[in-house]
């Protein structure tokens, strides 16, 4: 079946902002370009780190650097689909990354990821972000491997 003839016109393309998510990302948009598709790009600030703890400065400072991280995050989807002629809609939401994405996916074709930057006891104790959206999305979703973490087994 040639690309062109599945009808992925709404394309959501999550981010953490790592290296991980780099070739997602440019699967995402070039798989819009020959769709021609639409792309939304979102950054979750993950709110659930920060349950039990009280918000005092340091908190706050905290908070404050993932927002800039996510706003570079969605930066880099929109100058990227720029160099190909993809326009990218951005979006910055808090909460907890799967819920979110998972609750966007109702309003998308496909969901284009890669498995988001969590490694060791971090990813053994939360899981896979990729692994519970493509569980519990309510569309396709397609889980781009970074080379290097290919490149690891």
């Amino acid at each position: 079946m040639e690309v062109g003839s599945i009808m992925f016109k709404k394309i959501l393309i999550p981010t953490d902002g790592s290296e991980y998510t780099k070739s997602a990302i440019k699967a995402g948009l070039e798989l819009a370009k020959a769709c021609g598709g639409d792309v939304m790009t979102m950054y979750v600030v993950d709110q659930t780190a920060f349950v039990n703890f009280p918000m005092d400065s340091t908190i706050v400072s905290v908070y404050s650097l993932l927002e800039e991280e996510g706003r570079g995050a969605v930066a880099y989807v929109e100058t990227e689909g720029n160099k190909i002629g993809i326009k990218v809609q951005t979006l910055i939401e808090e909460g907890s990354p799967v819920k979110n994405i998972v609750e966007k996916s109702k309003n998308y074709d496909l969901i284009v990821m890669g498995s988001l930057g969590r490694t060791g006891v971090s990813k053994l104790l939360l899981g896979s972000v990729a692994e519970k959206v493509l569980r519990h999305a309510n569309c396709p979703v397609m889980v781009v491997r970074a080379p290097d973490e290919q490149e690891n087994e």
